[in-house]
């Protein structure tokens, strides 16, 4: 006994067990908004893990979910309490539905006053963020915090990822605790070689096959992949409702187009298709009501996905679960060569007309011909999205990120954690005015670090989106849908960037090249015509 004693190691404080822990697992940043529970973890702070001021909560999630996105780990989120936690939990939300590896600590009063419910204080504080983490605790001594915080990122990191939470009480960082070393965890799970051979047998029996890609696949870095079993399969590609990343290039010549979040419209296009194989999204995200008729028809389904939750509501067919670029890997191998015909290959819209007001689809061709071929877009304009996909294709993988919530105020700080993971591409943050006024106050952590990153204020003067769901719905004299008197040049000037307002479709083109050439963070309010956009194809 007294020689194990002697061989243990030496005890350490918690928070220099968890900043060894962060060195260990790759993590350089630490993302966060100080308060006075977290000042004894934050106080000497190491020059060689950086610390990355939000100036809102919501702005410290979204940045870090950005930063995870552009690097593949996990980042690290430091939150003040339970009020700094209700603030972000909307992001949280947007992190979860994104399957962002996070790792998010909270400060918590000391425990000596817990019982007296103290200033500051957060009651079941592991069951605020819930169920939108994957792992949630308050650590029952202080000596076991290192040890939660490990798990913590293992579990973030284990496909499907997520965020995960640890609140910790003040007094905790400064207490002695045993040094955790980090562990190496492999994450990939290899398909089902039976089924992956019925998949393929299927699809070269198959008269008419879709694939239908969703994010899972340019999560996997596994577009090349993608690109190479549909073009083995001579299959159509469909890109899943509502995928927050482009996991197909948009003009290759076996691309459909986008899938509606309409059952019945999402049924009518796939109608023709005798075979219809998913791979890393759901089957399927549904934003309206309707009957989907493609579970009822007769169409043959499979699903490829590392999501064990999508499996277990997908409402028919195969599901295979598994890490994605494996599978695509085996599907190669046991797909044979067909002579099946090419599918028809989706025509390409006209270039758009100048005009004033300007047109919101003048406006994404003329940024898909300006923008660096590396650039990525980080967008967060629903209602213009229909023209976006139109004129503003994306070239694969990396190329396009967007929330999977629906919730707004993700795009703004998560394309400045982009920039700040990708500093040596630049990054285009494209975004409504509406989205816009969410989380502004991302631009002043951006402007600070001079970030690679030009982001794009589409102005129509309202929520563009609930105009046209309010056409949908046939319900008139809905209040709140218009945001009149908004100067994003003035808000963008005063937190410290480049910024200028385009009225003219002449003034367009340079004031894009310009921007997008801006040695730091530069922002364009781009005033466009005020028409409702169609969504879901509905008539006027």
């Amino acid at each position: 006994m007294a020689s194990k004693t002697k061989n243990a190691p030496a005890a350490v404080t918690v928070k220099q067990a968890t900043l060894d822990l962060l060195r260990a697992f790759g993590i350089r940043k630490v993302f966060g908004n100080p308060g006075s529970t977290e000042l004894p973890f934050l106080s000497d702070w190491p020059d060689d893990i950086e610390y990355v001021l939000g100036l809102q909560e919501a702005s410290v999630i979204g940045m870090a979910d950005g930063y995870a996105q552009a690097t593949r780990n996990a980042s690290f989120v430091n939150l003040h309490s339970a009020a700094g936690v209700g603030h972000a939990l909307g992001n949280i939300y947007t992190a979860h539905r994104n399957q962002t590896p996070m790792v998010i600590t909270a400060g918590q009063q000391a425990r000596s006053i817990l019982p007296l419910q103290a200033f500051l204080y957060a009651e079941r504080a592991s069951e605020f963020p819930r169920p939108y983490v994957k792992y949630s605790v308050e650590p029952a001594r202080a000596e076991d915090v290192p040890a939660a915080i490990a798990r913590a990122y293992y579990v973030a990191m284990q496909p499907p990822c997520g965020p995960t939470f640890v609140s910790v009480p003040i007094d905790d960082w400064t207490q002695p605790a045993q040094p955790i070393a980090a562990r190496k965890i492999s994450r990939d799970v290899r398909p089902d070689e039976s089924a992956m051979r019925d998949l393929a047998d299927a699809i070269a029996k198959s008269e008419r096959p879709a694939l239908v890609v969703g994010p899972g696949v340019d999560r996997a870095q596994a577009v090349d992949l993608m690109v190479q079993v549909a073009e083995r399969a001579k299959a159509a590609v469909w890109v899943s409702p509502f995928s927050p990343r482009a996991s197909f290039p948009e003009r290759h010549p076996q691309f459909s187009g986008f899938l509606h979040a309409s059952p019945a419209q999402l049924s009518d296009a796939l109608r023709s298709h005798d075979l219809v194989v998913v791979i890393g999204a759901p089957v399927f995200t549904f934003h309206v009501e309707g009957r989907a008729e493609i579970f009822e028809n007769g169409t043959t389904l499979f699903q490829i996905t590392d999501d064990s939750d999508a499996v277990a509501v997908t409402p028919v067919g195969t599901s295979i679960v598994t890490s994605i670029a494996p599978a695509l890997r085996m599907l190669l191998d046991l797909l044979p060569d067909t002579k099946r015909a090419w599918p028809p290959a989706r025509v390409v819209p006209p270039a758009p007309q100048a005009a004033d007001p300007i047109p919101v689809e003048f406006l994404m061709h003329v940024l898909s011909e300006t923008m660096p071929k590396d650039a990525a877009i980080v967008e967060e304009a629903p209602s213009h999205r229909p023209a976006m996909q139109k004129f503003l294709p994306m070239r694969g993988q990396e190329s396009f990120y967007t929330m999977a919530s629906g919730g707004l105020g993700w795009v703004l700080p998560a394309s400045v954690g982009m920039a700040l993971g990708r500093p040596d591409r630049r990054t285009i943050c494209l975004i409504g005015d509406g989205s816009a006024m969410y989380s502004i106050q991302a631009l002043w952590s951006a402007a600070q670090r001079q970030l690679p990153l030009t982001v794009i204020v589409i102005n129509n003067s309202g929520y563009g989106a609930m105009r046209s769901f309010s056409q949908v719905m046939q319900v008139r004299g809905v209040p709140g849908l218009d945001l009149p008197g908004i100067d994003f040049v003035k808000l963008a000037q005063g937190l410290g960037c480049d910024a200028v307002r385009v009225d003219k479709s002449a003034d367009l083109t340079a004031a894009l090249a310009r921007g997008l050439m801006h040695p730091g963070v530069s922002l364009i309010e781009v005033t466009v015509d005020f028409a409702v956009p169609l969504l879901y194809g509905q008539k006027h």
